[in-house]
């Protein structure tokens, strides 16, 4: 016996207009829902251009209180066409506190549940350490009226440990709302490594794990404020995967993409047990994987 749960992804392209942002978002769920989607996952920070292409203490303004006109927004989305919608908001905690920080609204308008990013990279065009305390919530399922989600956020898809940890606690579905791009200097063969090695890595925790995966990127170039690069090229391809790493959705790299796919809930149960990796763990031997590194 199947169990479907019926996704939607969110892929595009941001402006400078807040509320255009947020207008363009309640248009997609509104088609989504038409659509008979359940659950619905929008792209990281999405409200906004990706400012941490630079480090400017003006750009702490687009932080939201919680709760804030924001979260009423989205809650009431969620409420008005009854479905579960993952959210990625930058979070003012208190003064000088800030986050990055998912929040799913259940099905009623309410929230089911909030994570904070947990890694926080330091790149050039990607200096979220100067904007993002690291998230003190750990690795915690959300759950849901649809299930529970494993919801981690962008930098963390890099991580096997996040994802294993959540499928330990019982997620039953890896969910990351993503920012990533191509720097226009790359090489396209180096573009190419860097998209599929993306891809690869998270199909991994999927066969890993032998949970579905849904990765939702934003799409089009955002130019540097600082004029020191030309900008990213966030490269979308959003993409859905199944328990076994299989591709069930993979969107374009240039455009916008509004789209549902059906996920099989109970092939996880199956696929777990042909690949019982939960099992065979050598938990008893795992001890050095909290140190640094090991010589």
């Amino acid at each position: 016996m199947s169990k479907n749960l019926r996704v939607g992804i969110v892929q595009q392209a941001n402006t400078y207009d807040t509320n255009l942002n947020r207008m363009r978002i309640a248009a997609a769920v509104k088609h989504l829902a038409e659509q008979g989607a359940q659950l619905i996952v929008n792209r990281e920070l999405h409200d906004s251009l990706y400012f941490c292409q630079t480090e400017n203490v003006d750009n702490f303004d687009l932080a939201v209180d919680f709760p804030s006109a924001a979260t009423e927004f989205y809650s009431a989305l969620a409420a008005e066409y009854g479905v579960v919608l993952v959210t990625s908001l930058f979070e003012r905690r208190a003064p000088g506190l800030y986050h990055n920080t998912a929040i799913v609204y259940e099905a009623d308008g309410t929230e089911a549940g909030r994570y904070r990013k947990m890694h926080i990279p330091d790149d050039p065009a990607y200096y979220e350490k100067f904007y993002f305390t690291p998230g003190d919530l750990g690795f915690e399922p959300i759950e849901t009226s649809v299930g529970r989600l494993g919801v981690l956020v962008c930098w963390d898809q890099w991580y096997p440990e996040a994802a294993r940890l959540m499928a330990l606690a019982g997620a039953e579905l890896l969910i990351y709302p993503t920012a990533i791009g191509w720097e226009s200097t790359d090489t396209e063969d180096e573009k190419a490594r860097q998209l599929e090695a993306w891809v690869t890595v998270q199909r991994g925790h999927a066969v890993a794990n032998g949970l579905p995966v849904v990765t939702v990127n934003r799409v089009g170039t955002e130019i540097d404020p600082s004029g020191q690069t030309n900008g990213i090229q966030f490269w979308g391809n959003s993409f859905v995967a199944g328990p076994q790493g299989e591709l069930l959705l993979r969107a374009s790299s240039e455009d916008e993409v509004v789209e549902c796919v059906d996920i099989d809930m109970k092939r996880s149960e199956n696929v777990r047990r042909w690949w019982p990796f939960l099992r065979d763990r050598r938990i008893d031997a795992y001890g050095p994987i909290l140190e640094r590194f090991r010589r």
